[in-house]
């Protein structure tokens, strides 16, 4: 696969769309991985009407970048794409997506998984929260040690 793997964007993608960019004419793929993630109207327990998400052009998708280099290291995979939506979205719209192609299917799920636990601890993302109570900001990364840890991974050395 050539081209950009890594989309930072404010507008809605089409899974169908990026998959077949992604696998291309590649007759090697035999397994196809993905992953959407959804706003939920719910986050720590209160209620969400919105949230708005920001980043550091750039910075971000060189993370990311790098990150998917990594996951062709540990994993046999032909290649990934990520898609990580900016900006202001409402409960059910689509966030984010990320898709690896491979010959066979557990190298795509592993990739797919570790691509995920990354995005979803370290990416470089911050949202702002609209609740009953007003306005909040809060890291878009979450903290968890153990799915770090599953794939060898600190959050000092992500």
């Amino acid at each position: 696969m050539s081209g950009p793997r890594v989309f930072i964007q404010t507008g809605d993608f089409d899974l169908a769309h990026e998959i077949a960019a992604l696998r291309g004419d590649d007759k090697r793929v035999g397994a196809v991985c993905s992953f959407i993630g959804t706003v939920r109207d719910r986050n720590d327990g209160d209620a969400v009407a919105s949230m708005e998400l920001e980043h550091y052009p750039g910075m971000t998708e060189k993370s990311i970048e790098a990150m998917i280099d990594e996951a062709h290291r540990r994993f046999d995979i032909l290649g990934a794409r990520v898609i990580h939506r900016v900006g202001l979205l409402q409960p059910l719209d689509q966030i984010m997506m990320v898709a690896v192609i491979s010959a066979h299917r557990g190298q795509s799920f592993q990739a797919c998984e570790f691509l995920m636990d990354y995005l979803k601890t370290q990416a470089p993302f911050w949202k702002k929260e609209q609740t009953p109570d007003g306005a909040r900001w809060v890291d878009a990364r979450v903290d968890d040690d153990a799915a770090l840890a599953r794939w060898g991974i600190t959050a000092s050395n992500a």
